[in-house]
């Protein structure tokens, strides 16, 4: 496997922030990644590209991630760790006995997460048998990366903020993730602010209109 491309990992949420952040940090950190906002989608996702490893969300309509990991688990044979906000006992009990390699609970840090997903497929691509997946929290002091197109972007501290303004960018506009950190940095020149404040201009944006029922 290249540097470049560590493994392929479907990951599933149904909060588009969420989602775009754990999208952006993996492939940042050199994955091919394919996401899902519902359980359905995952399946037939997970059909078709068999990725080496799923992240899933556990509650939300239709499908939930353990009906997406029993489909996995029983028919596709793909490892599976579970990102929660959930870690009550009953929940925890669920994520044992369907096999999950990890459990992760939110809120979510990429740099929590990244090292997490490297350490899974490093146990299973060795043979090791999974350790039992016990809540840990998936919040930790680093943050996750941003695409930089220049070497003055590259000199620039990344905030998770950033990583989640280029998500949105990326799924609202059908961009790929350069041209996306490139209009995030356009705006905030062209409104004269630094890119950490256009970021935090666009995630209070989308978290207004998903408090208001608008998409």
């Amino acid at each position: 496997m290249s540097s470049k491309n560590k493994g392929r990992i479907l990951v599933l949420d149904d909060d588009r922030l969420v989602l775009a952040t754990v999208v952006h940090g993996l492939a940042q950190a050199g994955y091919e990644v394919i996401d899902a906002d519902n359980g359905d989608d995952a399946i037939l996702l997970a059909r078709e590209h068999k990725p080496e490893l799923a992240l899933l969300d556990i509650r939300m309509e239709g499908k939930t991630g353990f009906d997406v990991a029993e489909y996995l688990r029983d028919v596709s044979r793909i490892p599976f760790i579970f990102l929660s906000a959930f870690s009550d006992e009953g929940t925890a009990a669920k994520v044992r006995s369907l096999g999950a390699v990890a459990y992760l609970v939110k809120p979510l840090d990429v740099g929590k997460i990244v090292p997490t997903v490297d350490a899974a497929l490093a146990r299973l691509r060795s043979g090791a048998p999974p350790a039992p997946a016990e809540p840990q929290p998936a919040a930790g002091p680093a943050a996750a990366a941003v695409p930089a197109s220049s070497a003055a972007a590259a000199a620039a501290v990344p905030t998770e903020l950033v990583a989640m303004a280029v998500g949105i960018v990326m799924h609202r506009y059908s961009l790929t993730r350069e041209r996306a950190w490139q209009r995030v940095q356009r705006l905030a020149q062209e409104q004269g602010l630094l890119v950490e404040q256009q970021a935090e201009r666009l995630v209070q944006a989308v978290e207004e209109l998903a408090r208001s029922g608008v998409d």
